[in-house]
């Protein structure tokens, strides 16, 4: 009897037992960029006016940062990765999927490339912010499941790769962050990122994927980007295409100098969409925000390889892989996901 009840005790661990193991040669976080607000006069410590008001007088406020934290493995491959999340979360989202597997940075951890992962200002672990705004609760759960294109609240997408238990899904949802940021500090935290670690891949999901171009085409440092299913695009001034209509308010490309684009067509640059877009309009949101996106996706790599540039959309369900969600980097079939990044990153080199 206690050799069946100490099997069944360590049957949940029999997965990560037959994991490759990762030798973490250095590890930790910092913040980057953002500014400290210094208050005139001399500060008086014999004050006291409560624990969230103060007496301003002669202190100081440091803000506007973004926090990463990194990860370098032994015999790491020489460029290393820097993680960028979408709205409304963090870089939770590359850490761990809600149903506790290897998250998508362990998993390319376990192939030999560093990670740094980012929490952009005013989200997450980066929510001191300057930005006065007001972090108010919102019922908003049953819409994202649907943008996100789990499903249709509250039924499920058929052969959906996202695991379907509820505490997955409650975990999933928790992941989510109030966003206090103004949205101007994205790119200026990714160029005092870049500047700090020099070379690196882009790794981009979702409204990360803008900042990811503008980073990428003002710093020299970009040596290439994974772009999982961007919301925004750039184009060259004058060759912008006409804005694309959608029940989410459709989506328009942003004009950048044609010297500014030449740049995205210097290094190796790859999107990945998932399942569940379709090809015409939908009554569904998730469908429609995506379908518009997916279909902007392709008029941008057809500009960058019109000028010259090498890049690459893969559209999962054209390959033969199918059930991603719009958090391709969380789905059941991550590690999968995680062997195409790794070939095409071998293929840079």
């Amino acid at each position: 009897m206690k050799k069946i009840i100490l099997w069944v005790l360590l049957l949940p661990f029999a997965g990560v037992a037959q994991a490759q193991h990762i030798t973490i040669a250095r590890q930790g976080h910092f913040s980057v960029s953002g500014q400290t607000i210094q208050k005139s006069g001399e500060y008086d410590n014999s004050k006291f006016v409560g624990w969230a008001e103060q007496e301003e007088t002669g202190q100081s406020y440091r803000a506007d940062h973004a926090f990463v934290d990194f990860q370098i493995p032994v015999d790491s491959k020489k460029i290393p990765l820097v993680y960028v999340h979408g709205y409304g979360g963090s870089g939770v989202c590359w850490q761990m999927p809600p149903d506790g597997r290897d998250g998508f940075a362990t998993l390319m951890l376990r192939r030999g490339w560093s990670s740094y992962v980012v929490d952009l200002p005013g989200r997450g672990r980066a929510g001191r912010t300057s930005a006065t705004t007001t972090a108010k609760p919102v019922a908003d759960e049953m819409f994202w499941f649907d943008i996100w294109r789990i499903g249709v609240w509250p039924n499920y997408n058929e052969g959906v790769q996202f695991p379907k238990d509820s505490t997955s899904l409650s975990q999933f949802f928790r992941e989510m962050t109030p966003d206090l940021s103004n949205h101007q500090l994205d790119i200026p935290a990714l160029g005092a990122l870049a500047e700090r670690i020099g070379a690196h891949i882009l790794v981009t999901h979702s409204a990360g994927g803008l900042p990811g171009w503008m980073s990428a085409m003002q710093n020299s440092e970009v040596k290439g980007v994974a772009s999982y299913e961007p919301g925004g695009f750039v184009f060259p001034e004058g060759e912008v295409p006409e804005r694309i209509e959608g029940l989410t308010g459709g989506v328009a490309g942003t004009p950048v100098s044609m010297k500014q684009f030449k740049r995205l067509t210097e290094i190796p640059i790859i999107l990945y969409f998932g399942d569940y877009i379709p090809e015409t309009p939908s009554k569904n949101l998730g469908d429609e925000n995506w379908r518009v996106r997916l279909q902007m996706a392709r008029k941008f790599v057809e500009a960058i390889n019109r000028h010259g540039g090498n890049a690459t959309l893969v559209e999962l369900p054209k390959i033969g892989i199918y059930g991603n969600t719009h958090f391709l980097m969380q789905d059941l079939n991550n590690a999968e996901l995680a062997n195409l990044l790794d070939n095409w990153l071998k293929q840079m080199n």
